[in-house]
């Protein structure tokens, strides 16, 4: 029997598995550099991979863990802790490689690698092969989640992970798939990992891409990060080949990693009654649909042509990607307000994209529903409902304050980026665009996810803003609370 330990103990050792696990993944990179003469990348990761390391082992095996009072505080604590931990080591490689001119502008390309924004605020042709590998790696990690794979190999750990599983999770809700964490986090990361499988074997028999293009494709794909290789974007290959398997595997990221698991085990009816897949797939119909229609109608496409441009971009923006074919963004004012919507509301729970998620959106058009009803008959009682099922209200209110907070800091945050001279789109855009995860904005000097025209502090801001939606606010807003640092409960 496990003897039992200070919650400190248990967080340390976990944060130590965290920064052990980040300094493997930069093995990789470090290996790329060196095999390519990249001289400034390989001095960088000579000094960050044995450093992180170090201080990954030593937390490690100097900490134990055992039965503790882990409780909902604990499980906040050490998910925020992680995320900002890991955005604050990944920044070294480039800042000292050189290539990010400040720390802030090193911090901001981390969070947006392990937040799978995807954006960047360095110039794509400046980026060495070892950090784009570094940060298509970080996206990877960030994708499922990285306090969800240690879930998956530290099943001692002695601690309730449900707590943390919750508090990183993407969605309302997280369902079990298996009777304990550790083994439904497994199953979880099976399946991730068997995704990026596929798709890197689908873009390497293209042979329009070399092998550097497909693994940063695969892993931007997979983790709906969207790391950009080329300026051009995707049309670079002029491949509808490449766009099309691009495209689908991030639809498929994109879809609760919880029916993957109901179709293995032959639950088919299960998944193809699930009310959340359906509207995902209706509303990429319909964006497709209508921004085709607008193409042809007002930019003067073939309907071919248009179908291609517009399939790829609302995929793209709904899975929160934020992959381009170029000059997207250009697009009738139609076109974008589509792109617009679609970029807020998202993919499905317990999923690797971001946003409100398709759930919330669901939820929020049944409230405006029963709100209709209820004007017209004041004593009816009429439930929340979700393929058949009432959602019950502490859900329901659950939802509804998320999607006031989600608003509410959308606003702010684009009240705090007005001091900085652009324009109202801009700067609109831009928060949306960072807290829902999309990192594609619509003017022109940003549409390829370049935020270098902000400043110092305005990027820590926003870095702080990328990991605050990939966390689903709460588990940093909490953090700001004067009830969350009282008592224990």
């Amino acid at each position: 029997m496990l003897s039992k330990v200070s919650t400190n103990s248990v967080i340390a050792k976990i944060m130590g598995t965290i920064v052990l696990i980040e300094g493997i993944s930069m093995i990789a990179p470090w290996i790329w550099a060196e095999a390519a003469g990249e001289s400034a990348p390989a001095f960088a990761f000579r000094i960050c991979v044995p450093i992180t390391l170090a201080l990954g082992l030593i937390f490690s095996l100097c900490f134990r863990t055992g039965r503790t009072d882990f409780g909902v505080r604990e499980g906040y604590i050490v998910v925020a802790a992680a995320w900002i931990i890991s955005s604050v080591i990944g920044s070294f490689p480039y800042l000292l490689s050189g290539i990010a001119p400040d720390w802030y502008s090193a911090f901001f390309e981390s969070a947006a690698g392990f937040t799978t924004t995807g954006c960047t605020c360095l110039s794509t042709q400046e980026i060495p092969h070892s950090l784009m590998l570094w940060k298509a790696l970080s996206n990877w990690l960030g994708g499922m989640g990285i306090l969800v794979f240690v879930i998956s190999i530290l099943p001692a750990l002695g601690v309730s992970g449900q707590f943390i599983v919750r508090a990183e999770t993407p969605g309302p809700v997280y369902e079990k798939t298996t009777v304990r964490v550790s083994n439904s986090a497994r199953a979880l990361y099976v399946t991730y990992s068997t995704l990026t499988v596929m798709e890197f074997i689908l873009l390497i028999t293209s042979k329009k891409m070399c092998l550097f293009d497909c693994i940063i494709l695969t892993l931007g794909s997979v983790s709906t990060g969207g790391v950009a290789i080329h300026a051009e974007g995707i049309s670079f290959y002029d491949s509808v080949y490449v766009e099309l398997v691009i495209s689908c595997f991030c639809l498929l990221s994109s879809i609760n990693y919880i029916l993957f698991y109901n179709l293995v085990r032959g639950r088919l009816l299960r998944v193809l009654k699930d009310i959340e897949l359906r509207a995902f797939l209706i509303i990429i119909a319909t964006g497709t649909v209508l921004c085709a229609l607008n193409l042809i109608f007002m930019s003067g496409l073939g309907i071919g042509e248009a179908l291609r441009e517009s399939f790829f971009q609302v995929a793209n923006i709904c899975t929160t990607s934020g992959y381009t074919r170029g000059a997207s963004f250009y697009w009738p004012t139609t076109c974008q307000f589509v792109i617009l919507a679609l970029m807020i509301i998202g993919g499905c729970s317990a999923s690797t994209a971001g946003s409100l998620k398709v759930v919330r959106f669901l939820v929020m058009l049944k409230l405006i529903g029963r709100g209709c009803i209820r004007r017209i008959h004041p004593r009816s009682v009429v439930a929340v409902k979700l393929g058949g099922e009432s959602v019950s209200a502490p859900v329901v209110s659950a939802i509804t304050v998320f999607i006031l907070a989600y608003f509410g800091l959308m606003l702010l945050s684009a009240l705090v980026l007005a001091p900085q001279g652009n324009n109202l789109e801009t700067d609109v855009t831009t928060a949306i665009a960072l807290m829902s995860n999309t990192g594609t904005a619509f003017p022109d000097h940003i549409a390829t996810s370049n935020f270098g025209l902000y400043g110092s502090g305005t990027k820590i801001y926003l870095s702080l803003l990328m990991i605050t939606g990939r966390l689903e606010l709460f588990t940093i807003i909490i953090l700001f609370t004067r009830n969350f640092w009282g008592r224990s409960r």
